[in-house]
């Protein structure tokens, strides 16, 4: 079903925010002795992401167990440790301390927030770990030691803007949990807005985790944006979009627009509480793509019909074929090997063909904006067609030249 084959090889530059030089040959490979390759699973399973996160080690959980029905890596067994951050980024860079130091394993998937990641990048940077990172994020961040398989800013956030300026209008009301994603997604939309003759009316955040959103539903019906720019992560979008229809407010009267609301969230919100707004995202469960049917197939299949595919859980299940044939590639789960071994590497996705970028370590992917639907499926309304190459550093946009210094 699906198929990968390396392609064109290009230099590396990936030191921007590494702190720490060249480890590769102070790490053995201990992961891979014996029958098994050890790898680490690290997500939210308790906690307020929970609602989010729990999905994606499913989906890397029936990827790993695809790969060794289908003989393993390198002849082995790849045999996953799975460690709970519990919505807390101090656990997470605890636990991604032991996976690497203790368990030894050749690599991680792992994390959903930015703050998660920023809390786990230091850890893999000094042991010369591997995380496969699956969700999209704000950029601005170029790890040696990190793949980026969800979108970069220009691969969502900015063709969004872009498109809600065109079609929507150009008052927009940013609103966004309180820390370092929605914030420098905030910082680039303000960016974009001045330079294409856009409108901040308001700009919003609240704690993770927060539920009562009935002053920020007012300052929305006295600010009259002609867009709601929604960056709530977790639970928190749960109370909003319900506290928003309570106060009469559809999806015909304003335009939201949110980045981290998927499949798997509107499950949680309620498809009557959302069903008309908008998403930006890469991939949705009705892509149509022959891959994309063979892949909710078989997850529906083993984790129930009543389950949802979505775009982090395709991200943290194709991350796990792109470590595998990196690692088959490179003939070893060396990091240094691996890590050259990915270069160039394409796959045929659900989502369609993505690539591995060996400049930044970030994934070609096509841009789609979808709007929710009654039966809390997302219809594709614009996509780019193609992929798009990443550019976490937005270095190809005169306004925003200022934004990563």
């Amino acid at each position: 079903m699906l198929l990968l084959a390396g392609c064109g090889v290009q230099k590396s530059d990936q030191s921007k925010q590494s702190a720490t030089s060249d480890v590769s040959t102070q790490t053995s490979t201990p992961a891979a002795t014996g029958d098994t390759i050890k790898v680490g699973i690290l997500h939210s399973l308790s906690g307020t992401m929970a609602i989010s996160e729990v999905s994606l080690k499913d989906a890397e959980m029936m990827a790993i167990e695809e790969i060794n029905a289908a003989g393993g890596v390198l002849g082995k067994k790849i045999e996953p440790v799975i460690e709970d951050g519990a919505s807390d980024w101090p656990k997470f860079a605890e636990k991604a301390k032991k996976l690497l130091q203790n368990d030894k394993v050749a690599t991680v998937f792992g994390c959903w927030t930015s703050a998660s990641r920023k809390a786990v990048l230091p850890v893999f940077e000094a042991n010369n770990g591997l995380l496969w990172y699956p969700v999209q994020y704000e950029g601005m961040e170029s790890s040696p030691n990190i793949f980026y398989t969800g979108a970069a800013p220009n691969q969502q956030i900015v063709p969004a803007v872009e498109w809600l300026l065109k079609n929507k209008g150009k008052k927009f009301f940013l609103l966004g949990s309180d820390y370092v994603f929605p914030r420098t997604a905030n910082k680039i939309i303000k960016a974009q807005l001045k330079a294409m003759g856009g409108e901040l009316v308001a700009e919003e955040y609240t704690p993770l985790g927060h539920t009562d959103y009935s002053t920020i539903v007012n300052k929305i019906k006295t600010a009259k944006p002609d867009v709601v720019f929604n960056t709530l992560n977790g639970d928190s979008n749960v109370a909003f979009f319900k506290q928003l229809k309570d106060a009469g407010i559809t999806s015909k009267d304003i335009t939201t627009l949110s980045v981290s609301i998927a499949e798997e969230e509107i499950r949680g919100i309620g498809a009557e509480n959302i069903k008309g707004h908008l998403v930006s995202w890469n991939y949705y469960q009705t892509t149509d793509t022959p891959e994309n049917k063979e892949f909710v197939r078989k997850y529906k299949a083993k984790y129930g019909e009543n389950r949802v595919t979505d775009d982090p859980i395709e991200a943290a299940y194709i991350q796990v074929y792109l470590w595998a044939e990196a690692v088959k590639k490179a003939g070893s789960t060396d990091v240094a090997k691996v890590k050259e071994a990915a270069k160039g590497l394409e796959f045929k996705a659900p989502e369609g063909l993505v690539k591995i970028e060996g400049e930044n370590q970030h994934l070609w992917k096509p841009v789609r904006i979808g709007e929710v639907q009654e039966d809390g499926l997302i219809k594709e309304i614009w996509s780019t067609g193609e992929s798009v190459k990443p550019d976490p550093f937005l270095k190809t946009y005169d306004w925003a030249k200022d934004l990563s210094n």
